[in-house]
């Protein structure tokens, strides 16, 4: 498994709880907005920041 695909994965879990809820709820999220690319495209940036600060991000992005 790629290191962008273990982070994928860290980051899906740590969002879901940090918003209350399912790993698979948060995943059709991401699949319903096309978020799975933008999110791989943002390995670099994210996994060297705060995961608030991709929290935040992502937050904007599904317009949360």
């Amino acid at each position: 498994m790629s290191k962008e695909s273990e982070f994928f994965i860290l980051l899906l879990e740590k969002y879901a709880y940090y918003r209350g809820k399912k790993g698979n709820e948060i995943l059709a999220e991401f699949k319903e907005k096309n978020l799975i690319d933008y999110i791989y495209g943002m390995y670099d940036l994210y996994h060297i920041e705060t995961l608030d600060n991709a929290f935040e991000d992502l937050d904007r992005q599904l317009e949360v």
